[in-house]
């Protein structure tokens, strides 16, 4: 008799079990993706108690905890964009991990809006919209109100698209579309208005040029020479003391100017002694650093890790001293005119508006931060430690420079736009540098035809390779240059909706 081989089934309770493991692999995964928007609501809930608790129950206590919620909705949304421009070119050359970029960035942003956020701010956003046109202190309420959750409406769209742009600019274009809504268009300080339209192609082209500029002289002076490390002892702790004076006098102009007070001559003495003192020190640390290296590209980046990280430190610091009156300012605006009935061109920001600006930038870094900083620091152009100094470099000199002659320039523009030149110089030079060619062609005869791993991006291309091979992805061209110049008018727009809406229920 022949025996019939055994039939093998799954069994009806392997099958029921494997499908309860599939689904609660599915909960986890969606539940992870509901932890950072569930946090988020949490804050909001929060600095909703937190101004109750301050306020205290009266006839404005509503409309206070309402503006909070929206202003702490606006400071998330300002760390989940804002921030990535001053972190993103450290994690995206790998000086940094994500990781301690977000401590980084949380604890420096928090740092300088408490310490420099300034105890007094403009009201109207410096003037954009006349402060009689909006004189009835309810219309002003519901003003603010619009403009601010505009802004932070239209910013958060912005970062799910993947597109860095100017908070400032967004409250501009709300506090526009607020004040038009209220007061007509002649309420509106248009010639103002022109200045920070020109910004839009003034920030990006010369962040993007100084930027250009700047790798070029470390592609001259370091790069392409024979002794690189001889050469980047003679020329880097130049170019670091350089970056040193335009911060700390970027710090001093921008990011203290709440504190501390220096014009003309005493300014001028803070950027010396700054150049003096961390060049001596950068002489000797690039010095001892470099003892020993080998005459590589690959090594010479090591000596740009300090200075990458150190420059994102002192960038986040800035900007949280700066970009905190965005979440702020109009909400510090609210409570004073909500409590008094009175419309007052300045007014104090009271300490528990400050924290929820703070502590919010912080959290939208850490829970909404990463997306942008990836794209900011990875997926514009292929960044290295030397070519993210180069646009740390570039952004601080050309906001200090600008300041001085007087040019409107947006710090996120001016980031982003050096990026895109360090990326379209470097196609340009891949093309036409005699030198790099010269260089190479050298290189490539002494080692038989073979060069070094870091410097394979550098090798000759033929004609075809050099129109196909692109350094900067124009898709990202594309998609930041619209939300770049739609951000105002978007935000105007949605605002004067905004506006008509809260007029209609209130």
């Amino acid at each position: 008799m022949i025996e019939k081989a055994p039939v093998t089934r799954k069994q009806t309770l392997d099958k029921d079990l494997t499908k309860i493991i599939q689904v609660e692999q599915a909960t986890s995964i969606l539940s992870r993706n509901l932890i950072a928007p569930g946090l988020g609501l949490l804050f909001l809930a929060f600095a909703g108690i937190l101004a109750s608790f301050y306020v205290g129950a009266n006839a404005s206590m509503v409309i206070i905890v309402s503006a909070a919620a929206i202003g702490a909705y606006m400071a998330l949304n300002i760390g989940a964009n804002d921030v990535a421009n001053n972190v993103g070119p450290a994690v995206g050359a790998k000086a940094l991990t994500m990781t301690g970029a977000l401590i980084i960035a949380a604890v420096f942003e928090s740092s300088g809006a408490l310490i420099a956020g300034g105890d007094v701010v403009d009201t109207i956003s410096k003037g954009i919209i006349a402060p009689e046109a909006v004189a009835d202190p309810s219309n002003f309420v519901l003003a603010m109100m619009a403009a601010l959750l505009s802004s932070a409406l239209w910013v958060n769209l912005a970062t799910w698209i993947g597109a860095p742009v100017s908070t400032t600019h967004a409250v501009v274009g709300g506090v526009v579309g607020a004040g038009i809504a209220a007061a007509g268009f002649s309420a509106v300080n248009w010639p103002l208005m022109g200045n920070i339209a020109l910004s839009w192609v003034v920030s990006p082209v010369i962040g993007g040029i100084a930027a250009a500029l700047v790798l070029a002289f470390i592609k001259t002076t370091i790069i392409y020479q024979d002794d690189k490390i001889a050469s980047a002892r003679r020329w880097l702790p130049l170019l670091i003391a350089t970056m040193a004076a335009s911060f700390s006098t970027y710090l001093v102009t921008k990011g203290l100017g709440n504190l501390v007070h220096l014009k003309g001559s005493a300014l001028l003495a803070v950027a010396v002694t700054s150049f003096v003192v961390v060049w001596a020190i950068s002489h000797v640390h690039v010095r001892k650093q470099s003892a020993g290296m080998q005459n590589r590209n690959q090594s010479l980046r090591k000596l740009f890790n300090i200075p990458l990280v150190i420059s994102a430190a002192l960038l986040s610091f800035a900007h949280g001293a700066n970009d905190v009156a965005n979440a702020v300012g109009p909400l510090a605006a609210i409570v004073a005119v909500a409590q008094s009935d009175n419309v007052s061109s300045h007014v104090e920001i009271p300490l528990w508006v400050m924290l929820i600006g703070a502590f919010g930038i912080s959290l939208g870094l850490l829970l909404f931060g990463p997306k942008l900083i990836q794209m900011v620091g990875d997926q514009i152009t292929k960044l290295n430690q030397m070519r993210a100094f180069c646009v740390a470099l570039s952004a601080a000199v050309t906001v200090i420079v600008a300041s001085w002659l007087g040019l409107p320039v947006s710090s996120t523009h001016t980031a982003i736009g050096a990026i895109f030149g360090v990326g379209f110089f470097r196609e340009w030079y891949t093309a036409n540098s005699k030198r790099r060619k010269t260089y190479l062609a050298r290189r490539m005869t002494e080692n038989g035809n073979h060069i070094e791993k870091d410097e394979k991006e550098e090798r000759p291309l033929s004609a075809e390779e050099i129109v196909h091979r692109k350094l900067v992805r124009r898709a990202h061209v594309m998609t930041i240059a619209a939300a770049w110049v739609t951000t105002v008018p978007i935000s105007a727009i949605l605002s004067a909706f905004i506006f008509y809406v809260l007029r209609m229920v209130s």
